[in-house]
Order: C-alpha cells, then structure tokens, then sequence
C-alpha cells in the first residue's frame, strides 16, 4: 500500500523499507560496504532532541556509516517537508553533522 508520498514499501531480504529509492540506496550501500569502502552501516540511526533536560523528539535518519574517518548520515528524500527541513536544521546544529540527502 502506498503512502500519501506514493512511496511502496519495498524489501531487500528480510529489511522493510518505506520506498524503493530507499531499498535501492540500501543496496548500493550494501555492496559498498562489502567492497570496504564504508563501515559501520547502520539502518536508522537515532539522534534524540533534548531541551532543558527533556526530550522534545527523535530524528531518524535512514542511513549512517563511515567512510574513511568521516561519519555520513544519509536520507532518501522524495519530497521535503517544511517539519524535514526544520528537523535536519535542528540535529546539524545539535550533533554538528551535515545530513547527506539522497534524491528519491
């Protein structure tokens, strides 16, 4: 069933992912990762918000991994929404990182 997005929630092996474009850049990273050029892969990471000691949210990106010594934080965007673009604001700012968006 699609989403409000169009996007179909597709497998690779036993993973669900909520599009294609999703499972395909996770299969690009898979190879990647089997070929060593990235480590660590992960499947999506949490970066919780905290405000004067209480959690306002979680951001949930949908990849990480390292390349070299550089952590990357990926997210497959087919569209970005106004509280997206607000959020990834947020955590760059928090977490000092720079969300890498994978167009959709």
């Amino acid at each position: 069933m699609a989403n409000k997005y169009k996007a179909i929630p597709t497998f690779v092996g036993d993973i669900r992912f909520a599009s294609r474009a999703e499972a395909n850049r996770y299969s690009e990273l898979l190879l990647l990762f089997r070929g060593g050029v990235i480590r660590n892969l992960e499947l999506q990471p949490e970066f919780p918000v905290m405000v004067n000691g209480k959690k306002v949210f979680t951001y949930r990106a949908d990849f990480a991994y390292f390349e070299g010594q550089q952590r990357v934080i990926e997210d497959v965007k087919g569209f970005r929404t106004p509280v997206y673009k607000l959020k990834k604001k947020i955590i760059e700012a928090q977490y000092n990182v720079t969300i890498k968006e994978i167009r959709a």
